[in-house]
Parts: structure tokens; sequence; C-alpha cells
């Protein structure tokens, strides 16, 4: 049994993380252990290993904060789930190892038969798509919305569930070769960032009144979309891939009555009540399972591999995530 372990925090986060044996753990009443089926690098896990996120585990931690297993032992006590079945992990839970223990009742069972990997990503980028496009502007089918970095995880999700909502899409990423995987999602507008983008969106879309922005680029690329916005539009911010704060000027701001906000998914889970986020996922859970959302993959590797794993995901130029496949 192995675990990506890491002691310490700093700039270059591949130079802290290493894998490290560990010895089968004695399970307590109410435990279970699960094999770990895949987990994904997220751009918090990268945060988190250099000290930059909003919450940080105390060390020594293991990485990976979201994953699915397989349930291969149960401790006293235990009933559900059963030996065999799939589950999520619970976040945070340092999912970047070959096995883990949890108490049983913080596990939610998942379709045995849907694919793995996939489900992998289930708890951190679709729900924030999903509510990026539920909880701040009310949208009609037909409306058209604008976003950055749409082929990064959370955009490409937001493109599919867009389509499945019946919302139109404009899709703003950073360079060329990023446009044909958004456009294969379904992308009804794709252009990459830059000088008169406003322009350029106007003309594409022959003027359309787009009443939400999602912003996760920050610095010139927030004052861009919100140039691009129909006057009293929200702008939602959810990260910061140009590591600038996000920039809107006193035009949009005053004068277009544009409103920016802020989402963070950790506290959206801290302020909703259990039956309303199960929902979430339930909604979510189906439409994996059934292929009708998912995820490109761009590279897995075990935990032997976690710092050629981490310095990948570091990479910007990447068609999709870096998964962590811990017992392949």
């Amino acid at each position: 049994m192995k675990k990506a372990y890491y002691e310490k925090r700093g700039p270059v986060p591949q130079d802290v993380i290493y894998p490290l044996e560990f010895e089968r753990p004695i399970l307590e009443s109410g435990q279970v252990l699960v094999e770990v089926l895949a987990s994904p690098i997220n751009p918090s896990d990268l945060l988190t290993l250099t000290g930059q996120y909003g919450i940080l585990p105390p060390l020594p931690a293991v990485g990976g904060n979201e994953g699915v297993g397989r349930v291969i032992e149960l401790g006293s006590g235990v009933k559900a789930p059963t030996v065999g079945q799939t589950v999520l992990l619970p976040i945070g839970s340092g999912t970047w190892t070959t096995h883990l223990v949890a108490n049983a009742e913080q596990l939610i069972p998942l379709p045995n038969e849907a694919d793995p990997k996939q489900l992998a990503m289930l708890t951190i980028n679709p729900p924030t798509a999903s509510l990026l496009l539920s909880e701040f502007v009310q949208l009609e089918k037909g409306d058209w919305i604008i976003q950055n970095a749409a082929n990064s995880g959370v955009g490409s999700y937001l493109v599919q569930l867009a389509k499945i909502r019946g919302y139109k899409t404009v899709n703003i990423v950073r360079r060329d070769s990023a446009v044909s995987r958004v456009q294969e999602l379904g992308g009804d507008v794709t252009l990459v960032d830059g000088e008169d983008l406003a322009k350029r969106i106007a003309d594409a879309t022959g003027g359309v009144s787009v009443k939400l922005g999602i912003d996760a680029v920050g610095g010139e690329a927030t004052h861009r979309l919100a140039e691009s916005l129909a006057e009293g539009a929200t702008l939602v911010t959810y990260g910061a891939m140009s590591g600038q704060a996000a920039m809107i000027s006193p035009q949009s701001l005053i004068f277009n009555n544009i409103t920016l906000k802020g989402f963070w998914l950790a506290k959206w889970f801290q302020n909703t009540p259990k039956q309303q986020s199960m929902a979430v996922f339930g909604e979510l859970t189906q439409l994996i399972a059934t292929n009708q959302l998912r995820s490109h993959i761009h590279a897995t590797y075990n935990i032997d591999q976690i710092k050629e794993a981490v310095a990948a995901a570091s990479q910007g130029k990447r068609e999709g995530k870096i998964l962590i496949v811990p017992n392949p």
C-alpha cells in the first residue's frame, strides 16, 4: 500500500510530494477499507501543495481531495455499503493513495457499472459548473452565457450542462489549439481571448444580450468579460488562473451596472442543507453514468509517478485532466 505524502509546502508542488509505503490498517467499528480506483489532480490540489488555497490540511498530509473507490473490507457493525460497492470518497480525505479508511456513513454509493475515471471527477468540477449556471441568474432556454477558461475542467462541464439545459454558450479560451475541443463538446461560439473581445462576441452572436458571465482567469480577462455583458448583468468569478486579481472598469461597474460576485464550492457546501447538495450530486451522477457528461482525460499516473503527475498537472497546455489511478 502506498500514498502520496507531503510534510511541507513549497512553490514547486512536485518537489514537496513523494510516494510512501504504509501497512494495511486495522479497521475500527463503523469503518471500511476502500481500494481507490481513481482520483484527479485539480488546481485546488496544486494550490494546497504550494500553501495558497483557502483551506489547508494540517501537516503531514496525503494529497488529493476527491475520487472514487471500491469497498474491500468492512469493520464491525457495518451493513452498508457492501464489499464490492463503488463509492464516492469523502472530500478532503487524502485520495492519492492505493487504499484509505473511511467511516461507512460518509460514503456515497455510486453505480458499479459506470466508468470510475469519470466518476472520480464528480465532487468538485461538475457541481461547480452546475451551480454557476443556477445560483446567480434565472436563465431560460435560449439564453446566452459567456465564460472564459472554457477548456478547463469546470469549463468543459459547463458547456455540456448548458447544452443539456437549453442555454447557448460563448466560450473564451487562451490559445488556438483549445478551440476545437470546446466546439466538440457543443460550444455555440468559441473565441480566443484578446483585444476587441466584446466586438468579436457581438459579431459572432448577432449582438445578443448576455446576462451571465463566468470568469476563472482574473486580471484583464475579467475586464474583457464584463465589457461583453448586457447592462445589469452578473459576472461571477470562481478562479484566478492568471494569478492576478479580477479587474473591472468603472464603465462596467457603474455605468453598465454589472454586478461582480465570487463563488467557492466549499462555502456553498457549508451553507447548504445536505438534502439539497445530495440532489445536485444525484443529477450529476446520473448524467455521468449515462455518458451524457464527460471530461477528457489527458493522462493517468500511479502513486510511484506522483511527482511526474503533479508536474504534468501544473502545465497549462494540457488537453484534459490528469488522474491518479493507484491500482491500475
